[in-house]
């Protein structure tokens, strides 16, 4: 029986996960969206960044929020690196469609691969004063640990919205896929700006691990079902677009919780791609795209 307390629980619980599926997304956002660059393995970097915060939280019991923000700029030296490999072995050459796609798949089973030797496939949790934790606001309840990804999530949006918005690099990144020429001619080498924009992607993807293993625990191949969420996500926002990408992962979360309270776990992510497919039938550009 559909009850308006259990229907208000399920709605919030919605937003709260939609909030999170942001951070896992914005990363790509960037890189699929910005730089039409594929990179399937975008969840291995956020369990790498989930393992980073358990090792520090474990060892030193620093708050996992404060150890994904520290972690950003290893990540962005590692997607810079990263970047200049695939461009020298694959962009440049023009075989990024296939053989740039086998690079990615191949970097996403080699970091699940050492995780698994190194960790194990047992599942990794941390530890902070605010988990477990809950407000109750009339008959809604919104517990601390999803709360918290969703505030982080919200601020890390707002952060590289403006960023892409209202400096120069950020406005060279909107414009290096669609006129590169353009960015030449202003002196702007397209390459370095890739370079920066592929770091800036990885680097969000240390916070968005941090906020993963905050909500439940993990092991190595968990990030695997948040493959076809993040490029769902991009594209049911509309290509390169960041508020749109906020407003479908919102919408992601909010349908997988009615259906998951209403119908049952198993049908959420069908669901959630029916929306998706939907979308696209109606406005294959997506929601904000152009």
């Amino acid at each position: 029986m559909v009850t308006a307390d259990l229907l208000a629980n399920a709605v919030v619980a919605g937003l709260l996960l939609g909030g999170f599926y942001a951070a896992v997304a914005i990363g790509l956002a960037i890189i699929f969206g910005q730089l039409d660059i594929v990179n399937i393995a975008h969840p291995a970097f956020i369990i790498a960044g989930a393992y980073t915060a358990y090792i520090l939280n474990s060892r030193f019991g620093i708050d996992p929020v404060l150890i994904g923000v520290l972690a950003a700029p290893l990540f962005f030296l590692a997607g810079a690196g990263i970047y200049r490999v695939y461009y020298g072995a694959f962009e440049r050459t023009g075989q990024e469609s296939l053989s740039g796609l086998a690079f990615f798949f191949g970097l996403m089973f080699i970091i699940e691969v050492v995780l698994i030797l190194v960790y194990g496939v047992d599942y990794r949790l941390v530890q902070a004063g605010y988990i477990g934790e809950s407000w109750r606001i009339g008959f809604v309840d919104l517990p601390f640990r999803m709360l918290v990804p969703f505030v982080v999530a919200v601020a890390l949006t707002a952060g590289i919205y403006l960023y892409l918005a209202r400096t120069f690099t950020g406005r060279a990144i909107q414009a290096v896929a669609q006129d590169r020429l353009a960015l030449q001619l202003m002196g702007v080498n397209p390459i370095r700006v890739k370079q920066w924009a592929f770091g800036l992607g990885i680097a969000t993807a240390a916070i968005a691990g941090a906020l993963l293993i905050i909500i439940g625990p993990v092991e190595p191949s968990v990030g695997r079902q948040y493959i076809g969420r993040a490029f769902a996500i991009v594209v049911l926002g509309g290509m390169g677009s960041i508020s749109g990408m906020f407003i479908a992962a919102l919408i992601l979360g909010i349908v997988e919780s009615l259906v998951n309270t209403f119908m049952g776990p198993s049908w959420a992510p069908a669901v959630a791609f029916g929306v998706l497919l939907l979308t696209l039938a109606l406005r294959p550009s997506g929601l904000f795209g152009r």
